[in-house]
């Protein structure tokens, strides 16, 4: 017994290896059946496998705090079934023209304060058009760029040429969701084609902004549908920087008004799937929020979700969300900590 004790007593020398790094790549080449098998997956391990890989690509416990103001709302011409901005439907919506900019960057002031890091205005305009308003937005993210936010916004259809402009004036990314599959993309809008969005998207790239586009999920689609969506992000050449998943936010007046409340479940598949597939970008639990339980949100950021859209004004352009005040005590009560600015 003496023995084994001074044996057990003897230190011994460990070989030092230096840490193995870990190659991380990001796939362009996925294929719809891929996309399928990964979602149809058995939830607990769809949910560990983007959890897995959550924790190689990203921090955790951070999530990135954005703050989205609607600097011109309703009045639109487009016939989107789900926005109660399009001017065609009988909504509670209000229309206001393009804020003031000392408004709008008051607003933003405001938003750092409480703690985003990303300002994002939206303009319920079909498509950007050379004239004073555009004028106005370039001055607007030009003073956003100088607080040291990040500045987004979402304005329509985007020229290359209105794209550089945006650039030059310190722009850091542009939304411009998909939506929905490019099969089922004329059930949904009728006044632009699916190939609109793509060029928007592709001038947003060339211009050297980084990309914010993802979908809605509940506007009647298939999964099949879905997987055809998150296909096309996961194809291009680089994914977006940002994917927003979006759950229907039903509003009285627009064509989707009675369709089924969302299940839970659906929007964690859709998110895990999208974190396993874009490994690198943002997954960002947008609109549907305001329906969700704290419970509900916490196994979106389990499966990946590392964004989200908070305010002052409980607003997400004209659909409910969350307040900041809210938003913080659940992420304090998650153990989670609002995401720094990179430089």
């Amino acid at each position: 017994m003496d023995a084994w004790i001074e044996l057990m007593q003897i230190p011994v020398k460990v070989k030092k290896t230096s840490k193995m790094k870990v190659q991380k790549t990001t796939r362009h080449d996925w294929s719809k059946e891929e996309i399928r098998g990964i979602h149809d997956q058995p939830l607990m391990s769809l949910v560990f496998e983007a959890a897995s890989v959550h924790r190689q690509w990203h921090a955790p416990e951070q999530v990135e705090l954005c703050t989205l103001l609607s600097i011109k709302t309703g009045g639109c011409p487009e016939d989107c079934s789900y926005c109660p901005q399009a001017a065609r439907y009988h909504t509670d919506v209000n229309v206001q023209t393009l804020l003031p900019t000392e408004t709008v960057l008051q607003h933003a002031k405001k938003a750092k304060i409480a703690g985003a890091t990303r300002f994002c205005m939206g303009a319920a305009w079909r498509e950007v058009r050379d004239n004073r308003d555009f004028d106005r937005v370039i001055e607007m993210v030009k003073g956003i760029n100088e607080m040291d936010m990040e500045v987004c916004c979402t304005l329509g259809m985007l020229t290359e040429n209105q794209a550089i402009r945006l650039k030059e004036a310190g722009l850091h990314a542009y939304n411009h969701n998909l939506d929905t599959s490019e099969q089922y993309y004329d059930q949904i809008i009728s006044t632009r084609k699916f190939d609109d969005r793509i060029s928007t998207i592709n001038n947003v790239r060339r211009a050297g902004i980084t990309v914010c586009s993802g979908g809605i999920i509940g506007l009647g689609e298939s999964i099949d549908d879905r997987i055809s969506m998150l296909a096309t992000l996961a194809t291009m050449e680089k994914h977006p920087e940002s994917v927003p998943v979006n759950a229907l936010v039903r509003v009285k007046g627009t064509p989707l008004e009675k369709n089924s409340r969302i299940n839970i479940w659906e929007m964690v598949r859709m998110i895990a799937t999208a974190r396993i597939i874009m490994p690198a970008s943002k997954v960002r639990l947008s609109a549907g929020r305001a329906e969700m339980s704290e419970t509900e949100q916490a196994w979106c950021f389990m499966a990946g979700a590392n964004s989200i859209f908070t305010g002052e004004d409980s607003k997400l352009l004209t659909t409910p969300n969350p307040t900041t005040a809210g938003d913080l005590s659940m992420l304090t009560n998650l153990g989670l900590k609002p995401m720094r600015k990179v430089h």
